[in-house]
């Protein structure tokens, strides 16, 4: 009797940073925790005040259909032409179990075990290892600098030339950890280019509505609906623990990703569904908005700060609410080993997480950090000067 080879895959390093987290809460200590991408301020209050009425009325809360309440699926539909003037069949809206239900539900309905799938380095660790898990090969696109952090149609060329057809392409704007963003231009050639290759695009938007830098976003479905769109109310409605996500499908993939829900988790979270009817209100927008002007502060905040920090490079924080960053001149003056033996060093010492770039990037990453900036303005001010402080 063993554990199967699939589920043979790293463990994402920024839950055992928040279990660290935790166990110095616990005992009291301070903690200035800039590792989680998880927004502080909590979900909109008219979403708040939805859940508590439903409970207190007694409402059923059993099944929904396997892709969601219809409302729901409508208001989804409908937010796609309030942000981006696009006319969605609330048909092809699913309703997931988070983003992360979103990416397991499209991975098994869009690919075979065996099919290529590529994805930019560095990047969100999940996507490789559900990929893995289920019998796929990823394939990890380098971008740097040079690409401003995302894929490219050379650098996708580069990877039929070394390792065949490629299946499906993972594209994530605003991206975690770099926060960079593609503009239009550029992901309507990344679209052109999976539909000339007969490679699946799925584009990860789960942080559209937090940008903070030039470029504006754009759904991929402004380029044609033969992607897959996975997006969350995690992020921008700030609902990460009510485990509420979405995908937009192609027309082949509605059906079989029904049936797919249907087996592995019968319906989203039924509570979560009612009450995130009321994200879509004037009121939540508003929140929300306030809370990405926040964001966008505490970015200004941050990038005054650097020279403070002595880091290196860092990648353009478009959007989101991340700053990735080169560490190696920290890392070399310490004496540490690599960013998560000075993570784990000056989280001791200081009370300050951060996240090592070891999840995002199994060659460089290393010598980088991620450092969110979704908590409140007194955490993240006090955490900074405790790091420039610290040796």
């Amino acid at each position: 009797m063993r554990a199967s080879t699939r589920s043979a895959v790293p463990p994402f390093a920024v839950m055992e940073i928040l279990d660290a987290v935790q166990r110095r809460r616990d005992t009291g200590a301070e903690v200035f925790s800039l590792c989680a991408g998880e927004p502080g301020g909590g979900a909109p209050t008219d979403v708040r005040e939805r859940a508590a009425e439903l409970l207190a009325q007694d409402v059923p809360l059993g099944y929904t259909g396997s892709l969601g309440l219809p409302s729901l699926r409508r208001a989804v539909a409908d937010h796609y032409g309030r942000w981006y003037g696009l006319d969605v069949d609330p048909a092809r809206v699913a309703i997931t179990t988070g983003s992360s239900g979103a990416f397991v539900l499209a991975f098994l309905a869009a690919f075979e075990p065996g099919d290529r799938v590529a994805l930019a380095r560095p990047g969100y660790p999940a996507y490789r290892n559900i990929l893995t898990a289920l019998g796929c090969e990823v394939v990890e696109l380098p971008c740097g600098a040079a690409e401003r952090y995302q894929p490219t149609p050379e650098r996708l060329d580069e990877a039929v030339r070394e390792h065949g057809p490629l299946a499906g392409l993972v594209l994530a704007s605003p991206a975690n950890p770099t926060g960079t963003m593609v503009d239009d231009a550029e992901l309507s050639a990344l679209h052109a280019w999976c539909d000339a290759h007969d490679t699946r695009l799925i584009s990860d938007e789960i942080y559209h509505g937090i940008v903070a830098g030039t470029r504006d976003q754009h759904c991929a479905w402004e380029h044609g609906s033969s992607s897959v769109i996975v997006s969350s109310f995690s992020k921008y409605w700030g609902m990460t623990g009510w485990r509420l996500g979405w995908a937009l499908l192609p027309e082949d993939l509605t059906g079989p990703v029904d049936a797919l829900a249907g087996n592995l988790a019968l319906c989203p979270p039924t509570l979560a569904q009612h009450a995130a009817l009321q994200a879509f209100t004037a009121g939540s927008y508003a929140e929300c908005d306030a809370a990405a002007a926040r964001y966008r502060d505490h970015r200004a905040l941050l990038l005054g700060r650097l020279p403070a920090l002595g880091w290196g490079a860092t990648a353009p924080a478009d959007g989101a609410f991340y700053l990735y960053a080169d560490i190696t001149e920290r890392i070399r003056a310490s004496g540490d080993a690599d960013a998560v033996a000075w993570c784990a060093r000056l989280l001791a010492d200081t009370g300050v997480a951060l996240t090592p770039g070891t999840d995002f990037d199994a060659v460089d990453g290393a010598q980088w950090v991620r450092l969110s900036y979704a908590t409140d303005t007194a955490t993240l001010e006090a955490g900074l000067e405790r790091l420039a402080a610290w040796g």
